[in-house]
């Protein structure tokens, strides 16, 4: 049996015959538990049951992929993938879990009913702000390219999307990235026209005013009727051996139409009119013209009778078992941090090396010690490739050293964050650097939304062990306002990212090695202006050195006041210590060291014994993370705090 399948590069014909009947069956009843599975979760939302569900009637043909799929291959996936992810292997009671938010469920009832992840099936955990997967595929892509497979076993990663997150930026710079460096992404876009009620058509590089584009980004376009499982299989196929061959990415769009409501909360009846949801419904659905070509193909009308009567017992059964669960608790417990990270009795300092290491070559040769012991550790950041090595030279001579580990990326914070993340997640150890904090809000969508979250909500099934380098703070003139930020506030914000701000070299080369250890998402800001002074700087054993995250370090003692700084402004506490000691009064000075976690045991019985405390940080005025230690002393002590 042959068919016309239209493509970027025109129409091509192509044979069906790899899609065996037996094949078909299996797909065809995924398909058909897919659509049952949506229907009864309707039906618990309308009881008051469940809150929130999102349909996948329409999309179902994606389920064609699940044969030509490897059990190495990932799976980035859209959260209408529900067929998708049964032919995956994803139990038909997961579904139920995860939408009455059983603590049994693969979240333990913190993700939306329809962002399901599953570590076994190395489906990737499904993202909210849709597109953030896009960069995260291309890096775990990034991670298993470096892997030595046989030509055979080449693993590839599905990245899944609907046509509205198409104009997100985000997944614009992934497939630029996936181009440059040849990575075996399938960017498969499921166009549905909407993006819940907005028109997409004219809006989306596919769907150009001026006509079908054929290629993107040096792509070719390759489009199928989404609601033809043969169709799709057809395409699938091809593209999959050409990822499994090298030969780079691939893109594909399936026309698709959404059967229902964007969700339980929308009504597609408000923006659609009833002769095209009627259209829609006798035309396009995958589920009809999969039963036809069953049929076609000698598969009886009884023969599929039985199939829906087994699909549906099997689907009342789980929702059945879902709804005997006890539910999960009303708040998650949070997920804890490794234990040995906040060891408080294993610091270890510098020795007393004369030829001291300043805090950029404490970072550099941390680095190329836990490069040498751990082939997983690559770093990639803009200019970090010798010669340059680095705008401060933090990574020069590394290239050489290590090669293929050191990789110059792209001018986008967002990429080198979001591919990083992907790396972690397919088993690297992915050093990010940002020249400048000033770009952090360039990241900052990739860190608040998916390295901060990644573990809580995948209770640690999913585990993103990110540690990015960022060059931070003022203290040299002329840096304007583009290259003397910190923005260490707004990191100590996110909840699951440990952020660490030394303010010497023994600090920075202690806590790296500390972040290393704790395998937690970590963000270190290095003050630019102490990158390179000698003052604070360490010996050379900077392997051995350790300081435990979440612990501050007491510099000097006194009776009078507390001092607390970290980064730039330690010395500014020191030198304000010494015009004290001066005029005949003694202070405690307090490198807090730690913002994400801070370590308030410390300051507390300082100022308990002192009765004074003063904070300086580089920070605005408002809402800094100054006014967040003063908050928490004042609301633990007994008496009043000067």
């Amino acid at each position: 049996m042959t068919a016309t399948i239209h493509t970027g590069a025109g129409t091509a014909s192509a044979g069906f015959s790899s899609l065996s009947t037996g094949q078909a069956l299996g797909l065809y009843r995924c398909m058909q538990a897919s659509r049952r599975i949506d229907e009864l979760e309707q039906e618990l939302v309308a009881r008051g049951e469940a809150f929130f569900h999102v349909g996948a009637a329409g999309h179902e043909a994606t389920a064609a992929l699940a044969p030509l799929l490897q059990a190495r291959d990932y799976l980035h996936c859209h959260y209408r993938d529900k067929a998708l992810m049964l032919a995956r292997g994803m139990p038909v009671r997961e579904f139920f879990d995860s939408l009455l938010c059983n603590a049994v469920s693969h979240s333990g009832g913190r993700q939306m009913s329809a962002h399901l992840s599953s570590p076994a099936l190395r489906i990737l955990s499904t993202v909210g702000p849709v597109g953030n997967n896009a960069l995260q595929a291309v890096g775990v892509a990034q991670q298993l390219k470096g892997d030595d497979w046989d030509h055979a076993g080449r693993p590839i990663v599905l990245c899944s999307l609907g046509d509205g997150t198409t104009q997100q930026g985000e997944v614009l710079e992934a497939i630029a990235e996936a181009v440059r460096s040849s990575l075996p992404v399938l960017f498969l876009v499921q166009d549905n026209r909407y993006a819940i009620s907005t028109r997409t058509a004219g809006q989306t590089f596919f769907s150009l005013p001026s006509g079908d584009a054929d290629s993107f980004y040096g792509l070719t376009l390759h489009r199928v009727d989404g609601s033809r499982l043969d169709a799709c299989h057809a395409l699938f196929e091809g593209l999959v051996r050409g990822l499994r061959a090298g030969s780079g990415p691939a893109l594909c769009v399936m026309s698709v139409e959404r059967l229902s409501s964007h969700t339980n909360a929308d009504d597609d009846s408000s923006y659609r009119n009833a002769a095209e949801r009627s259209q829609a419904r006798a035309s396009s659905d995958p589920l009809t013209h999969a039963r036809n070509w069953l049929m076609h193909r000698g598969v009886g009308n009884g023969e599929l009778e039985v199939l829906h009567a087994a699909v549906d017992a099997e689907v009342r059964a789980a929702m059945a078992a879902a709804l005997d669960e006890p539910a999960s608790q009303p708040v998650p417990a949070p997920a804890k941090a490794p234990s040995h990270c906040f060891d408080r009795h294993r610091e270890r300092r510098d020795g007393d090396d004369t030829n001291r290491l300043t805090m950029a070559e404490a970072l550099r040769e941390t680095l190329r010690a836990r490069m040498a012991a751990d082939p997983r550790v690559t770093l990639y950041g803009q200019d970090i490739e010798d010669p340059k090595g680095d705008v401060f030279g933090v990574t020069r001579g590394l290239t050489a050293a290590f090669s293929g580990r050191v990789r110059n990326a792209p001018l986008s914070e967002s990429t080198i964050v979001g591919t990083s993340i992907g790396r972690a997640l397919a088993g690297g150890r992915p050093v990010a650097f940002l020249q400048f904090a000033d770009f952090l809000p360039l990241a900052f969508n990739q860190l608040a939304t998916e390295l901060a979250t990644m573990t809580w909500r995948t209770q640690g099934n999913w585990q993103a062990p990110v540690i990015l380098l960022v060059a931070c703070g003022a203290y040299r003139p002329g840096l304007g306002p583009f290259h003397a930020h910190t923005f260490d506030t707004a990191l100590a914000h996110l909840p699951g990212i440990d952020v660490l701000v030394p303010g010497n070299a023994c600090d920075a080369a202690g806590m790296l090695n500390a972040a290393f250890a704790s395998e937690r998402p970590t963000v270190m800001l290095y003050p630019k202006a102490l990158l390179h002074a000698r003052s604070v700087g360490t010996s050379r054993d900077v392997a051995e050195q350790w300081v435990p995250i979440g612990t501050a370090r007491v510099l000097r003692h006194g009776s009078d006041i507390t001092l607390v700084g970290w980064g730039n402004t330690v010395g500014l506490c020191l030198k304000a210590a010494d015009a004290l000691a001066g005029a005949g009064h003694s202070a405690d000075v307090i490198d807090l060291r730690c913002l994400a976690p801070w370590d308030h045991e410390t300051v507390q019985r300082s100022v308990a014994r002192t009765g004074r405390l003063l904070v300086v940080h580089e920070d605005n005025l408002s809402a800094g993370f100054g006014a967040e230690v003063v908050a928490t002393v004042v609301e633990r002590t007994a008496s009043p705090v000067q």
